[in-house]
């Protein structure tokens, strides 16, 4: 019995840029008993001769209280005044059947950490405006501490709050440019 291994496949050439509106990126974390999760409202994507880049505005980051947004914004967290934008980009994309593994760098709060994102793409399809669009879906986590990241509470019982792992989620529905 033979076993076929997957073949390799390229994303799709040319340019793509993601539709903001059937797209999302945000991050999540283990905090208390739970999990905390955020998204960003303005952010951009681009595959462009086989290499992905994106950033997000740091001063758009939304959570479920605006108090907290405040929070996050401030120097404890992404401190947006100083660093207005978080930003990635690839150096080496790799595709094999429908999975995709994207190794680039990270950069936030000015400070720049290797990452590897992975996960499921589609094929190029048409859409009903009439434009060719395919999606990639992509999660890496990160220790938030390597980027200044350091805020915590510790609870009653001594441990932190927030864990330090951060998953980063990207569902990307990229348009090729006209």
């Amino acid at each position: 019995m033979s076993t076929t291994e997957p073949t390799q496949q390229a994303l799709p050439t040319g340019t793509w840029n993601a539709d903001p509106v059937h797209s999302a990126l945000g991050f999540s974390l283990d905090y208390m008993a739970g999990t905390f999760y955020a998204a960003f409202s303005k952010f951009q994507a681009q595959l462009a001769d086989g290499k992905l880049s994106g950033s997000a505005d740091a001063s758009k980051v939304e959570v479920k209280d605006t108090t907290l947004e405040g929070h996050l914004q401030s120097p404890e967290f992404f401190d947006v005044e100083r660093y207005p934008q978080l930003t990635f980009e690839s150096k080496e994309v790799n595709r094999s059947g429908d999975e995709v593994t994207i190794v680039g760098e990270i950069t936030i709060k000015g400070h720049t950490e290797p990452i590897e994102l992975r996960g499921p793409a589609t094929e190029p399809m048409g859409d009903q405006f009439g434009g060719e669009r395919f999606g990639l879906k992509l999660e890496a986590t990160v220790d938030r501490t390597k980027f200044g990241l350091n805020w915590n509470a510790p609870l009653p019982t001594g441990e932190p709050a927030l864990s330090n792992d951060v998953t980063i989620n990207a569902d990307l529905q990229l348009v090729r440019a006209t």
